[in-house]
């Protein structure tokens, strides 16, 4: 190619995959609350150079441990992915964690739940509270903060667990080599990183603090969950079809389409209820209205 020199045109479905599949791991609700939180009690303090500090050291903690994560399950799957059993395994074990996102969309934190334990946020909130002290010296400050990030990073993983199995479970399927998992792993999570980043440097630069609510987590849990259920029934039955550009896009496009409808229908049906009075309860004709005037 032009200006390009030689391309692999077997590596771009991988590609594609890994920019998707990032994308929407990084969006991640866990983490997004967390840090949303930690920023927004820093912010208190008035000084953008620790709201600086304190949102790099978390960011830089949280990827680390991440990216361990995702390269101890590579070192797993590189060496037995070949079997199908343990292809069909994974691709079950995708598809529980996919089933129990969506389900957090529709009865939240009912039954088993992909979120942060009700039990720990007191604590997260008590070293959120401790760090955003503005009379402590920075060193403890950043000290606190790494330690909260490990602590948060044990807590947050299995919010979106599924799409490390689901992603280096490709690589191992397709027999990537060292080197190009490497590459592959370093765009993993640039990409995972970007919606992090976006927040926090909007927060640097205007001061303030977006705070996820209730309702953006369930539709954020909806997209990941379905996503996930599309790729782990994709690898179950035709796994080929995420070896081609048009596949994998294919799969991306029809869980989107599936989140959409939800989301549509719902709301729909959100506007019936508004519009139709209750069983029993009669529209109020002129008089009656009249009369609950006077």
């Amino acid at each position: 190619m032009p200006l390009l020199g030689d391309v692999d045109v077997g590596t771009q479905p991988l590609v594609v995959a890994t920019l998707l599949i990032a994308f929407v791991d990084g969006v991640n609700p866990c983490s997004l609350w967390v840090l949303s939180i930690l920023l927004g009690l820093v912010l208190h303090t008035g000084s953008r150079r620790r709201v600086l500090a304190v949102g790099l050291t978390f960011l830089v903690v949280t990827a680390s441990l991440y990216g361990l994560y995702i390269a101890g399950i590579y070192t797993l799957l590189a060496y037995a992915a070949y079997v199908t059993w343990i292809q069909r395994g994974v691709a079950v074990l995708a598809a529980g964690f996919g089933a129990v996102n969506v389900k957090d969309y529709f009865w939240y934190r009912r039954g088993v739940s992909l979120s942060i334990a009700e039990r720990h946020k007191p604590g997260l909130y008590r070293h959120a509270r401790a760090i955003a002290q503005p009379d402590r010296p920075l060193v403890p400050v950043l000290g606190a903060t790494a330690a909260m990030a490990v602590g948060v990073s044990l807590i947050e993983t299995p919010c979106t667990a599924g799409f490390p199995v689901i992603w280096t479970n490709l690589l191992a399927v397709q027999d990537v080599g060292l080197v190009g998992a490497a590459g592959l792993f370093v765009l993993y999570m640039a990409v995972f990183l970007l919606d992090e980043l976006v927040i926090f440097g909007a927060a640097v630069a205007t001061m303030r603090a977006v705070k996820l609510q209730e309702r953006h987590g369930r539709i954020l849990k909806l997209a990941g969950g379905t996503l996930m259920l599309a790729l782990a029934a994709t690898m179950a039955v035709r796994p080929e079809v995420l070896t081609s550009v048009g596949g994998t896009g294919a799969v991306f496009g029809v869980a989107g389409l599936v989140v959409a409808l939800v989301l549509t229908a719902e709301r729909l049906l959100g506007v019936h209820r508004r519009r139709t009075p209750r069983r029993g309860v009669r529209a109020a004709g002129p008089g009656r209205r009249a009369a609950a005037h006077r």
